[in-house]
């Protein structure tokens, strides 16, 4: 019985965290969150900027002494889910419509739908592919919601590639970097982790003030 239980124990994982995910999956587990993630609706909730930086301290191998992941084949596939996932969500989206956002549940994934159209009418198509990477959320349902706003195939590809490489190679490098020059960087995990985050929302944040300002010029020529 207690060895059951134990097995049952070890068999567990917390898709919410991204030590667990590797742990359990490894590089296999990163295709999948990229892919889920970015492509599926269901996948919004996944660790993503955590599991690359994770995996890039692994390829370092300072987190989980000795077991070490390999950097090229991480890049790989990490960039495979993340761009394939993308061109499915946009497909799914030029087949289903808005009405797969409109439907769901989910407060926060539509709070990101209304966000991602925020981002393509201020910023345009491919601004706003580009930037929704680096935003939780908004990354899983601007695919879609491109898709079923007939943004041009090859408009979306151009820039979902741009977009999905900067992501996750620049998270993965910056993981392996900190990895191989800090040592027992692993013990700041959540605290780096959370820095990058907010270090990869400050391209949408100087957009978001410019854009501002912008209009309050325009604002104040007008009166």
């Amino acid at each position: 019985m207690a060895a059951t239980v134990h097995a049952a124990t070890d068999l567990a994982v917390n898709l919410l965290d991204a030590h667990s995910l590797l742990a359990t999956f490894g590089v296999l587990g990163i295709a999948v969150v990229m892919f889920a993630e970015t492509g599926l609706l269901v996948g919004f909730f996944l660790p993503g900027d955590s599991l690359l930086f994770t995996a890039g301290l692994l390829c370092a191998g300072t987190a989980d002494k000795g077991a070490t992941l390999s950097l090229p084949v991480v890049l790989a596939v990490s960039v495979a889910g993340a761009l394939a996932g993308a061109q499915v969500g946009y497909l799914i989206g030029r087949r289903a419509g808005g009405a797969l956002v409109a439907r769901s549940q989910s407060k926060r994934l539509r709070e990101g739908a209304e966000r991602a159209r925020e981002l393509l009418a201020r910023y345009g198509h491919a601004k706003a592919i580009v930037f929704a990477r680096f935003v939780p959320v908004v990354r899983t349902v601007l695919n879609p919601l491109a898709g079923a706003l007939n943004v041009p195939a090859r408009t979306f590809t151009l820039w979902q590639v741009i977009g999905g490489l900067v992501w996750t190679v620049g998270l993965v490098l910056a993981g392996y970097a900190l990895g191989s020059s800090i040592p027992n960087v692993d013990r700041y995990l959540l605290p780096i982790v959370g820095l990058i985050v907010a270090v990869s929302l400050l391209p949408l944040a100087i957009e978001l003030l410019r854009s501002r300002r912008t209009g309050k010029q325009q604002n104040g020529s007008v009166g």
